[in-house]
């Protein structure tokens, strides 16, 4: 659990080659991945024309006597759907509503539907060059920029592979996204650097092929996992199997690191290695890393549920106790960094329960993710302080956050974040933690099993991938410094001149 962080979303698309309707599976490989995005779903199915269901809120719960009537609202063999939280656009209800995805766009006979996961950097540039060629539009998120560049193109070229090639080479950012073309043939392609996960699979009788986020919605619906996108690749799925094409090339790889940490499912695999394993081994390296406090430690809590499997291999490490005194109230769903501040902590005292005759006089270790605003940790090292917890110590798996996401993690000002300001000590004292300590930054590559250049690393080293998100951290981080104050999302106010030069 964190105190912090929106994702911009799910993706899930899939194509039954025997014509049957697709809807349902489409349905659970968003069902599985709803922890990517509370706050809005859709669908998007083609019979010949797209039919389209959208809402805000959690993917629902369909009744046994209501699937005929989702089947005959969203027929078709092909369809894609989306599950989202809000990184770019408004927040309030009108906003939200204009910004759920699958988004659909037509212009001179052509049309194109998508689902999008990312975040675009140069989205003014790109709608002050969209709106030139088809006029204004309200902007409610990028999903709407990637597909009217897409549709831009796909006009100007006839021609898929084209457009596609065009609309990753013009666009700085982060984006996985799932598609439909006006013809039916469902697509998905990547950014040249991979940032946010894509991977692919079909049906053991391959009549079944889908894309997904995680390879969780590949599971659900009992289809064979095949392999991840590559960044920069287009795939279509044909009779004979996934039509693969490289339409850019991959100078390096720059998964974001922070899906092993937080985002991602623990029971999803990227690359080689299921997140909960690299999980547990986050925790054998904070063992490892901060002996002399183990030692002296009665025991090790978890906040729920992303600390669990780092408490495990902790746990494995040091041969602490892992106290299961912390619980998830199951069905108190709403997040807390979704809330305004002052909203925080009732919800955080409502969603964790604690268990305080296990802690009275005691040393405690908790296991969390990630320390962003630090709201969050606070409240529930406070709360564990009132149960009799003597010393608590915050074990983190996820190193400092110092500088700002541009990809698609609301966490888009150097003001918000603790760790842009304060040191482990310093954020130790601010949040009445005994200490807080982190796991190196060496330590979470080796345990991903990747390579530091194949992983985003930005949030935590200052150093991006992409061209315009460095230049904007460089130039905000200096304004920072000298005593400007932020007003919102950085890639949403950047000056004229970072525009301008880019």
């Amino acid at each position: 659990m964190t105190d912090h962080l929106k994702e911009a979303c799910g993706v899930f698309g899939a194509v039954d080659l025997r014509g049957k309707p697709i809807f349902p599976y489409v349905y659970w490989g968003l069902r599985s991945q709803n922890h990517r995005g509370h706050q809005s779903h859709g669908f998007v199915t083609f019979d010949g024309k797209f039919n389209v269901q959208r809402s805000l809120d959690l993917v629902p719960e369909i009744a046994q006597g209501d699937i005929q009537d989702w089947l005959k609202k969203l027929p078709g063999q092909v369809g894609i759907g989306s599950v989202r939280y809000t990184t770019s656009g408004g927040t309030d209800r009108e906003s939200l509503i204009t910004g759920i995805q699958p988004t659909i766009t037509e212009a001179e006979k052509t049309s194109v539907a998508i689902s999008f996961n990312g975040n675009v950097v140069n989205s003014l540039q790109l709608r002050r060059e969209i709106e030139k060629k088809l006029g204004k539009f309200p902007y409610a998120c990028d999903a709407e920029l990637i597909c009217k560049k897409l549709l831009m193109k796909l006009v100007e070229y006839d021609d898929l592979s084209l457009a596609v090639k065009d609309c990753i080479k013009e666009v700085d950012g982060a984006f996985s996204v799932t598609g439909i073309t006006r013809d039916g043939r469902l697509f998905a392609f990547r950014d040249p650097f991979g940032i946010r996960p894509l991977c692919c699979g079909h049906g053991k009788d391959h009549s079944i092929y889908a894309f997904s986020s995680e390879s969780v919605g590949l599971d659900i619906n009992d289809l064979e996992y095949d392999s991840e996108i590559k960044p920069g690749e287009l795939v279509l799925p044909t009779k004979d199997g996934f039509l693969r094409e490289q339409v850019v090339p991959c100078k390096r790889r720059a998964l974001c690191a922070f899906e092993f940490a937080y985002f991602a499912r623990p029971d999803s695999k990227l690359g080689n290695k299921y997140v909960y394993e690299v999980r547990e081994e986050f925790g054998r390296n904070l063992g490892r890393e901060y002996s002399e406090i183990t030692k002296n430690a009665d025991m090790i809590l978890s906040i729920p549920e992303t600390g669990n499997d780092a408490a495990y291999g902790l746990h494995e490490e040091t041969g602490l106790r892992w106290e299961r005194a912390t619980r998830r109230h199951r069905y108190v769903t709403r997040r807390a960094f979704i809330l305004l501040p002052r909203e925080r902590y009732r919800t955080i005292d409502r969603k964790i329960n604690i268990l305080n005759d296990k802690l009275s006089g005691k040393t405690v270790i908790v296991t969390e993710d990630s320390i962003v605003r630090g709201d969050t940790t606070k409240a529930i090292i406070q709360k564990l302080r009132k149960k009799g917890a003597k010393k608590v110590h915050v074990f983190v798996t996820f190193p400092r956050i110092i500088s700002p996401c541009f990809y698609g993690v609301d966490m888009a000002t150097y003001g918000e974040l603790i760790g842009s300001r304060h040191d482990s000590d310093e954020i130790a004292k601010l949040i009445g933690a005994d200490t807080v300590n982190y796991e190196s930054i060496e330590g979470l590559i080796k345990a991903t099993g990747w390579k530091k250049d194949e992983l985003c690393l930005g949030c935590i080293t200052g150093k991006y991938p992409t061209p315009l998100a460095q230049r904007i951290a460089d130039k905000m981080r200096e304004k920072f410094e000298s005593g400007f104050k932020e007003t919102g999302r950085l890639y949403e106010t950047m000056s004229e001149q970072i525009v301008s030069t880019y």
